[in-house]
């Protein structure tokens, strides 16, 4: 059992760094269901990246890993401008920006490879110390990061109060609607940065089932978590513990009667159940959802 630590951390990293750029998001005030196609975007561009440049420099990795945030940003915007400046459904744009990933990633794929997906790479992102992968180390510092600057600095009070008490923020003399469009580019950055470690990590090149719905896990993950840093972590981890149980438990040899599908389907399971009996609406901030009005 303890050789699946590793393989659960692995699984876990992607998982916590899309559902930290969530959380941001929605306590500026934005629901961003958008995370799974933002994850693909990220998840296509560090493909992409590090298969055409894996033999020509040493650093692709790295470079595949600031590309696929710079992806995820990118298509961030569509939903900051939907959602923030039209005032549209926030749970609209987001869908619209996950059926626009699932066939433009396609699309993508087949105009340089040919196929619909990338051609696999030689080498991914690979274990360091202990057998941990950097993708960890990396989901760690951005959740001490976001902990001191939601909790230590003006910003962060800025940024929950626009999630609570909008109205009131635009009072003091902040400005909402840029808040939200920060909160909202971070969130698709940190979102292609956790595609980039699943299809850097998980698997040896990018198809439609790279993400195979883990923004939506890091979505439920937030709220799980009850919109907070460590509740976030904790949230992250129980949903990567039942994925690396899913992916390891063929080598328990005293559960190989059950059919694979129990097993493909527990990460989906629990998610649903803790969602089901343990999430609120009265944890989410107040403001979450609803589009700022100047005048109201």
């Amino acid at each position: 059992m303890t050789g699946m630590v590793p393989s659960t951390l692995m699984i876990v990293a992607p998982i916590l760094i899309a559902a930290i750029g969530g959380m941001i998001c929605e306590r500026a005030g934005v629901v961003n269901i958008a995370l799974e196609g933002l994850m693909s975007f990220g998840a296509m561009t560090a493909a992409i990246t590090h298969v055409l440049l894996e033999a020509k420099i040493g650093f692709s990795i790295p470079l595949a890993l600031v590309f696929a945030s710079l992806a995820g940003g990118l298509f961030s915007m569509i939903h900051a401008f939907a959602s923030v400046t039209l005032k549209a459904d926030q749970i609209i744009s987001g869908t619209g920006i996950n059926l626009l990933a699932n066939g433009l990633t396609v699309f993508i794929c087949q105009l340089i490879f040919r196929m619909d997906r990338s051609v696999s790479y030689r080498m991914g992102m690979q274990p360091g110390f202990l057998g941990i992968y950097p993708s960890v180390w990396i989901s760690l510092s951005i959740l001490a990061v976001t902990w001191f600057i939601l909790y230590k600095r003006p910003a962060g009070l800025r940024l929950r109060a626009c999630g609570e008490h909008p109205q009131a923020l635009a009072a003091a003399g902040v400005d909402v609607i840029k808040i939200r469009y920060v909160a909202i580019i971070i969130s698709g950055i940190l979102a292609g940065l956790a595609g980039a470690c699943v299809v850097l990590t998980q698997d040896i090149q990018f198809t439609v089932n790279s993400i195979n719905g883990k923004g939506f896990i890091a979505l439920a993950a937030v709220s799980f978590g009850r919109w907070l840093p460590l509740g976030v972590l904790g949230a992250s981890f129980l949903f990567g513990l039942s994925s690396s149980f899913a992916v390891n438990v063929f080598n328990i040899r005293k559960l190989d009667f059950l059919p694979s599908e129990i097993f493909n389907m527990l990460p989906y399971l629990i998610t649903l159940l803790t969602l089901v009996f343990f999430s609120g609406k009265d944890h989410a901030p107040r403001a979450v959802g609803q589009p700022y009005e100047k005048n109201a």
